[in-house]
């Protein structure tokens, strides 16, 4: 047996060692190298995550990539964070139109490495996170004020959505995506999930 490796909070000041035992760089230099591209959608949707677990106050935990939800608050309400933006990294002849992914999968657990049965939309609601900045000049998706967030809960997305795999924002919106300022995130998906439905 292989259990599972829990992920321990780095600090950065970590070495990188050649075979001689001598360090070749650092690993916030690895860090940099890698994701310093917080407009793509990769790192975007990374960081979007993390901005929304620092407003649940759950960021102390070190991210699981590929569980079967993104983050899970201090009452036990899963949640999906999904992500949208206008600006890419790449040359752009257009803005881009904000489409999500909403399709239902079979939940991984991390821990025992098995999929569940059934597949379905995993979480007990979902956070659409958009980079509404246009500006290439002024773009920093650092800047919360810069980011939207709407919440759904799931059970809204299965009646009014089904099997389908993505959903525009104005579709989103139009099914009854609840617009919430950046402080009353936690406080909003607490209210919106009744406790039964919780995780």
């Amino acid at each position: 047996m292989y259990p599972a490796i829990i992920p321990e909070r780095l600090t950065g000041q970590e070495l990188i060692i050649n075979p001689d035992g001598e360090p070749v760089s650092s690993l916030i230099d690895f860090w940099r190298w890698a994701y310093s591209d917080l407009i793509g959608n990769a790192e975007r949707g990374a960081l979007a995550e993390y901005i929304v677990a620092c407003a649940l106050g759950i960021n102390h935990a070190e991210r699981i990539s590929w569980d079967k939800y993104d983050l899970v608050t201090k009452e036990g309400i899963a949640v999906e964070v999904k992500t949208s933006g206008y600006l890419q990294t790449w040359e752009q002849k257009t803005l881009s139109k904000l489409v999500f992914g909403i399709q239902p999968t079979y939940g991984w657990n991390s821990k025992s490495n098995e999929y569940e049965p059934v597949q379905k939309r995993q979480s007990d609601i979902y956070v659409f996170c958009v980079h509404k900045h246009t500006d290439q000049q002024t773009v920093d998706p650092l800047q919360i004020s810069q980011w939207d967030f709407y919440l759904i809960p799931t059970q809204i997305l299965n009646e009014k959505f089904g099997n389908q795999k993505t959903a525009s924002l104005s579709s989103l919106i139009k099914a009854g995506a609840e617009k919430c300022e950046y402080d009353n995130l936690a406080e909003r998906i607490t209210e919106r999930i009744p406790s039964k439905e919780k995780k």
